[in-house]
């Protein structure tokens, strides 16, 4: 049955992205059980391709290889390795699994395979069932059957995105966020997905590039993505925050200074330009150049020529200008407080950066990401969100795109664990709207009615069953006056399973 769904597959013209999802659910169904991961190696970290049993964010995480043994093991081997069920080396997907809600994985089966294109190591393949005993001996031995398969499939998808790139004149998407430096633009955002193509050509040029955006969009990503496709990208990219810059010492930086050039120039120093010399220079905020330096700057740009502060003489600099603003530079043309001559020459391309409230589809994804990071600074075994943190991160506006939601996870992690101290428990954080402090974190009740009465038509499925499950332990509870106990022989659960999905709500 999996052998025809993959070959009909592998015959018809499909966005790799929905390829692979389709190959990890044919597996899911061949297996019967409960999660399949597809995981790409890059460098030494596992980046999931994709996910079907999951939550929505792990798509997001990025899994160092030197922190997960079990990814470790099977990336060690070339055949196929099954886990005991009773094994206590920590699970990568604890907390992940999408039926569980953020509980520890109990006692499961655990199965993989590392696999290989063109006899280089690929990644590898992951399969976890809840109920022990579904994999034997012989899932095995069927697995590894399907690893030529799986193989092919990832080969054939592969030489599929090169044509198409060959067509287009850029290069496979597979390869546009995987940066040599680990600045990796995470997305599944059609928007961002064209603009790195657009950018991977433009970038073979060297004309001078204006980014556009808001505050916290990624500005600085983007300049390091098209100097990473560039044919300079042997060479440095050197950074320089305009905003920053004192008048006074603006044109020293920039263009560098002689011997006696000021008072404290106690010998000859090169600017930045010399140091970006044959790479890229990235002047973030350009807007906020003073108007004596836009002067010197244009010259460069039409000359190639700088002048140290206190010479008399040029110096020729090879160097390519990507500039970045959140301003409205035409508007400061308009007002006097940016050149027009300088804006013509820096905007020959101009590329807006879409904020994220605009590709609501990335914001699990980056959540994903940056749940990791703080996972491995925390020191923790599982950092993730609840249901309701999932939904009041997707209902805000972001104001402060990326960099926002950046710091909304790392200050709700810390905030969350100084709540928890340091215990048992605090090896496994879930985090809740509440901790994550956003104006708009739940939806806005009409008036202040019990939660029982509130209307959930608008909630996504698994609020709700929260919302329920919350009305259904505090009226047992009611029942049997307060008696944890009582309560769970009402509810018909296991006391310690009412304990844990108590504190999981919020209950406790």
């Amino acid at each position: 049955m999996m052998d025809s769904l993959l070959l009909a597959d592998l015959t018809t013209e499909l966005a790799p992205a929905i390829r692979f999802q389709r190959l990890i659910y044919a597996i899911k169904q061949s297996f019967d059980c409960g999660a399949v991961a597809l995981l790409k190696k890059e460098d030494e970290v596992l980046r999931p391709v994709a996910v079907e049993g999951l939550v929505k964010e792990a798509l997001g995480r990025r899994f160092r290889v030197a922190q997960h043994p079990r990814l470790a093991t099977l990336l060690s081997s070339r055949e196929p390795v099954i886990f005991d069920p009773h094994s206590s080396v920590p699970d990568p997907y604890d907390g992940l699994v999408d039926s569980l809600a953020g509980e520890p994985l109990p006692v499961h089966d655990c199965m993989g395979v590392s696999l290989y294109v063109d006899g280089q190591q690929w990644g590898v393949l992951t399969l976890d069932s809840l109920v022990s005993g579904t994999f034997s001996q012989a899932s095995v031995d069927r697995l590894k059957q399907y690893t030529l398969l799986i193989e092919t499939f990832i080969r054939v998808t592969q030489l599929e995105q090169e044509r198409r790139a060959l067509r287009s004149f850029s290069r496979p998407a597979e390869s546009l966020g995987t940066p040599a430096s680990g600045s990796e633009i995470i997305t599944q955002s059609q928007q961002i997905t064209q603009l790195l193509h657009e950018l991977d050509v433009v970038a073979q040029s060297d004309l001078p590039l204006l980014l556009l955006g808001e505050t916290g969009v990624g500005k600085e990503l983007f300049a390091r993505f098209v100097h990473q496709h560039s044919r300079r990208s042997k060479q440095p990219m050197i950074q320089i925050n305009c905003a920053a810059l004192p008048e006074s010492l603006a044109e020293s930086e920039l263009f560098g200074h002689v011997r006696g050039a000021f008072s404290g120039a106690s010998q000859d120093r090169p600017g930045r330009f010399e140091a970006a010399q044959g790479g890229t220079l990235f002047l973030d905020e350009v807007g906020e150049l003073p108007l004596s330096i836009q002067a010197k700057l244009l010259r460069v740009l039409q000359s190639g020529e700088i002048q140290r502060l206190g010479s008399d003489a040029t110096h020729h600099v090879d160097v390519r200008i990507v500039a970045a603003t959140n301003r409205h530079l035409q508007e400061g043309v308009r007002q006097g407080s940016f050149r027009a001559d300088l804006y013509h020459r820096l905007s020959v391309y101009p590329v807006p950066i879409p904020p994220l409230r605009e590709r609501v589809e990335d914001i699990l994804l980056l959540a994903g990401h940056f749940l990791e990071l703080n996972r491995t600074r925390l020191g923790v075994r599982c950092l993730r969100l609840s249901a309701a943190a999932e939904y009041a991160l997707l209902q805000y506006d972001w104001p402060g795109n990326v960099r926002e939601l950046e710091h909304v996870i790392s200050r709700a992690a810390l905030k969350t664990l100084a709540r928890q101290g340091r215990s048992d428990n605090s090896d496994w954080i879930t985090l809740e709207p509440e901790e994550l402090d956003l104006q708009r974190s739940t939806p806005p009740a009409a008036s202040p009615v019990s939660e029982s009465q509130q209307t959930t038509e608008a909630l996504p499925l698994k609020q709700q069953v929260e919302l329920c499950q919350r009305q259904a332990i505090r009226q047992a509870l009611d029942q049997t006056q307060g008696s944890w106990t009582a309560a769970a022989r009402l509810l018909d659960l296991d006391s310690s399973n009412l304990h844990k999905l108590a504190r999981r709500l919020n209950l406790k």
